[in-house]
């Protein structure tokens, strides 16, 4: 039985529902109500379709490529780390993925379900989630049960996307993904850290 509360926290952070919204309002700003709502679930089917693929199959392709998941482990946590200072130093996540439009019109394909919702960090995430060796198949069942509930609510989010922003702002927002860039941090370092202990124990 995984640590649910946990696991929602990881996932939260790396998905980071809450700095989506100011991407789907810049995203979907000049469109009626019922083209918003095809957008944010086309985005989130999209999102969740390449989470979901690397969850079942990240790991064979590690395995195809010879790459031990130790390695993997402690790349992954190198990479999520740098990825959380991003979220704390750098711009924060509403920030720099709002930049990215070029125009009102782009699709719910970029830059709203890749790489606002299904970044890199979600990627690397599913695939150390998802270990066979750590984890037996309910849990990862249940892994995916929880990434599958907060891209959920992510997509709640985007469809509530003007209230809630009128609530937290950009500020806010901002606020909320260097906060979450911190946990993820911690996380990052916990796997790393777990990753080493794997490789030499081997």
């Amino acid at each position: 039985m995984i640590d649910f509360v946990a696991t929602f926290i990881f996932f939260f952070a790396v998905i980071d529902p809450i700095g989506t919204v100011p991407v789907f309002i810049a995203v979907t700003r000049g469109y009626d109500a019922a083209a918003k709502r095809k957008i944010a679930l086309i985005a989130s089917l999209v999102a969740a379709c390449i989470l979901l693929f690397f969850a079942v199959v990240g790991e064979m392709l590690l395995s195809a490529m010879g790459i031990p998941l130790p390695a993997f482990q402690i790349a992954g946590g190198i990479v999520l780390f740098l990825f959380a200072l991003s979220m704390i130093f750098g711009e924060s996540k509403p920030e720099e993925e709002v930049r990215l439009i070029k125009d009102h019109r782009e699709t719910a394909i970029f830059p709203l379900a890749v790489p606002s919702i299904a970044g890199p960090g979600a990627m690397l995430a599913c695939v150390l989630m998802t270990e066979n060796a750590r984890f037996s198949l309910f849990e990862q069942m249940q892994t995916v049960a929880m990434m599958l509930f907060v891209l959920l609510l992510n997509l709640l989010l985007m469809l509530m996307a003007s209230s809630v922003h009128k609530v937290i702002g950009n500020a806010g927002a901002s606020v909320i993904s260097r906060v979450m860039g911190l946990i993820l941090a911690s996380v990052a370092v916990t796997n790393a850290l777990a990753g080493f202990v794997n490789y030499f124990d081997k």
